[in-house]
């Protein structure tokens, strides 16, 4: 696929920079968020024993993503960054109660194991050659058809559709994010150098930044249910 390359490597480079950044602070926002929860058991036992809470936040958090996915070109940057930090302090709310199904270790070490597989796609993404968008409609079909069986098996509750449906989850999500560098790379390629590095190269970065968090979160959550630990 030919590219026209608008923007320097530097001004790349810069907006690369942005996207990761974004991202880290954004993690940051959910694990403190996530920690506040657990050493404050009694907002988490409210939030546990309220199903109309526990629905609310995830619709807060869908209508968060579909707002800035929607409105990132006319927003502000400054609801834009709102939006994005709000999106992640509300995501550490809905992970808090793990850390009372698993053990600290393994969260932690899952956490790491999930680090290293995401750092070393997104670097495979960013540098390979070959064109990943040939695989989009794949990466699509499977991430519905994962949304689709998990919410099936709500349902049956079967232990050995889970486990299955972890293993997909990793490597689906592993594979999107080499997917995913690629593609917002090569959207900074495309953008004039002052688009790249002014305002709207800023909101663009938030809202790469928050497809690459999603892809962490998830893969950090699907690798935690074949390699976490559970509480005795």
């Amino acid at each position: 696929m030919f590219y026209v390359n608008m923007a320097s490597s530097e001004s790349i480079g810069r907006f690369m920079h942005k996207v990761y950044a974004w991202m880290f602070a954004g993690l940051a926002v959910t694990a403190a968020t996530s920690y506040y929860m657990f050493a404050h058991p009694a907002v988490l036992i409210y939030l546990l024993s309220s199903p109309v809470v526990f629905y609310a936040l995830m619709a807060l958090q869908i209508g968060l993503v579909v707002y800035m996915s929607s409105r990132i070109t006319s927003m502000s940057y400054q609801a834009a960054v709102l939006s994005f930090l709000a999106y992640s302090s509300l995501m550490g709310v809905s992970l808090s109660p793990i850390f009372l199904v698993y053990t600290m270790s393994s969260i932690c070490m899952t956490f790491v194991s999930a680090a290293c597989m995401f750092g070393g796609m997104a670097i495979y993404g960013y540098y390979t050659e070959s064109d990943l968008s040939r695989f989009s409609s794949i990466l699509i079909m499977g991430l519905w058809g994962l949304i689709i069986a998990s919410f099936a098996n709500w349902f049956f509750a079967s232990s050995g559709l889970d486990y299955i449906l972890s293993w997909v989850g990793v490597l689906l999500f592993t594979a999107l994010t080499a997917y995913d560098v690629q593609k917002i790379k090569l959207l900074a390629y495309s953008m004039e150098e002052d688009n790249a590095a002014g305002t709207m190269g800023s909101k663009i970065a938030l809202l790469g930044a928050l497809q690459l968090y999603l892809d962490f979160i998830n893969l950090f959550l699907y690798m935690l249910k074949i390699m976490g630990r559970k509480q005795k």
